[in-house]
């Protein structure tokens, strides 16, 4: 709609927001009217007309099998709209058209901002199905009708009540019609039938909606007289309530056709079933950051006690042993406590990489500068727990084995998504200015304990690609290959 307008109309940015605030309410306007809404904007020049939006009902059956946004009619070929645009009133007459053998009912509503008509909405009736209404269907017109004298008049839709329709209850899922002192006039069964549900025994028809509602809430006090009002109809408000064994959305919506309220409608939809699984996946996440939090503890308690046992042995290789074993516990215990205080499964590497870097650097025999540049972004934790035990013991390898007591280097970590958007890459390499490889060096063969599991974390659990070599100048480039999801 935004190319259309500005394309072809001389609509400012304040007429176009009015535009698509009406667009986030036409729903309701198709449903109640049983019709197919096309909103007409006049051109630059004044002498065509373009369709910026359509809309079908979900209550009846289409008049339009085509699209028809994006087109242009000169004006002059349809009256009706004219008569909208130019006279700035709801225009009814004329006799059925007819498509594909199927007679359509036009009306033209004018869309009406601060005293302009900005364009014209087409109303299309499809008349093949037209039989005798019930109280519901007449109940639905009336609605419909008050709420095109609204738009005609520049009253609907409201100003900063911008609705998401697909959160908001729809008029299928239930429909109460009050007047203006709050008496409900007509329920329709799935009202009645979510009102019962929160704990209401008589009819609806003829009480008070904001008191019938007041005294189902749990909650007593100002609340409920606060409570009262809304759900009388007195402003655009939408709100829930929960009582009873239910928990039903309500939206209010005032009815001014000629000014004056005289009275509103509310559309509710029962949310008992989506609250309760909101609520079972609360506790869900809350159990899962929890498990994080204790694995990440239990994994410090077996690093300090690795750690204790290092300090009582008098062996060199074995104090060395346990120390490493200690790093990778650490490591582990970086992405479990990332995962403690998040609400999904996924953790930003950035950060870990960071720890990683700085928890391994304490090792360095000499004065040797850590860094990353690039980002890893978010990984799934299936991605980062094993990553991480990669990444500490490549920097561990590079570290120990790249410097002797003194030297002064660099080692630099980085990463580059890259791939298309079926399948996502990351590229890592750590690169290190320190002595190098030996010419007779293969690091898929040799049998260095962090080497071999560096290789059977990234080619056996993450499906990736690891290889060593000498970097151009001096030192060692690691290179990963590594597949995961998400967003490049």
């Amino acid at each position: 709609m935004n190319d259309l307008v500005r394309q072809h109309t001389a609509l400012g940015d304040s007429d176009l927001e009015w535009l698509h605030l009406l667009v986030s309410e036409w729903q309701l306007l198709s449903d109640l009217s049983f019709a197919d809404l096309v909103l007409w904007v006049p051109t630059r020049d004044g002498t065509r007309y373009v369709s910026v939006a359509q809309m079908r009902p979900n209550t009846g059956p289409t008049s339009y099998q085509d699209d028809m946004v994006g087109h242009l009619v000169p004006r002059g070929r349809r009256p009706l709209l004219d008569a909208a645009l130019d006279e700035g009133r709801i225009v009814r007459e004329g006799d059925p058209e007819w498509r594909e053998e199927v007679p359509v009912r036009v009306e033209s509503i004018p869309v009406r901002r601060e005293g302009r008509v900005l364009g014209v909405i087409a109303r299309n009736t499809n008349l093949l199905t037209v039989r005798t209404p019930s109280r519901l269907e007449l109940t639905y017109l009336q609605s419909a009708s008050d709420l095109a004298q609204m738009i005609a008049a520049g009253s609907f839709p409201f100003p900063g009540q911008q609705v998401d329709m697909d959160a908001s209850p729809r008029v299928g899922d239930g429909l109460l019609r009050l007047d203006a002192e709050g008496i409900v006039q007509y329920a329709s069964p799935n009202a009645l039938s979510a009102y019962h549900r929160l704990g209401l025994a008589a009819d609806l028809v003829g009480h008070h909606l904001g008191r019938a509602t007041a005294e189902l809430a749990p909650s007593r006090g100002p609340v409920d007289e606060a409570l009262a009002k809304v759900a009388s109809g007195w402003a655009p408000r939408e709100f829930e309530i929960e009582g009873g064994d239910g928990v039903i959305q309500l939206r209010a919506i005032p009815l001014k056709p000629k000014g004056p309220r005289i009275g509103s409608l509310v559309l509710l939809r029962d949310v008992t079933e989506l609250r309760r699984r909101e609520r079972e996946l609360i506790t869900k996440d809350a159990t899962i950051r929890e498990i994080h939090h204790r694995v990440k503890n239990n994994l410090q308690t077996v690093a300090a006690l690795l750690r204790l046992q290092a300090r009582r042995i008098d062996s060199a290789k074995g104090r060395e042993a346990l120390e490493e074993a200690v790093r990778r516990v650490g490591s582990i215990a970086i992405v479990h406590e990332t995962l403690s205080q998040n609400l999904d499964e996924r953790v930003e590497f950035d950060e870990i990489a960071d720890r990683v870097l700085a928890m391994v650097a304490e090792i360095s025999p000499g004065k040797v500068t850590g860094r990353r540049t690039g980002r890893f972004g978010i990984l799934d934790a299936e991605v980062a727990t094993p990553l991480s035990m990669v990444l500490t013991e490549i920097l561990q390898n590079a570290l120990e084995h790249g410097f002797r007591e003194g030297d002064t280097g660099t080692v630099e970590v980085s990463a580059v998504r890259g791939g298309t958007s079926k399948e996502v890459r990351l590229l890592i390499t750590v690169q290190d200015d320190g002595v190098g490889l030996p010419d007779d060096f293969d690091p898929h063969r040799s049998g260095n304990l962090g080497l071999q599991i560096v290789r059977t974390l990234v080619e056996g659990e993450l499906g990736g690609v690891f290889d060593m070599v000498r970097a151009a100048e001096r030192g060692t480039r690691v290179l990963l290959d590594i597949p995961i999801h998400g967003d490049k």
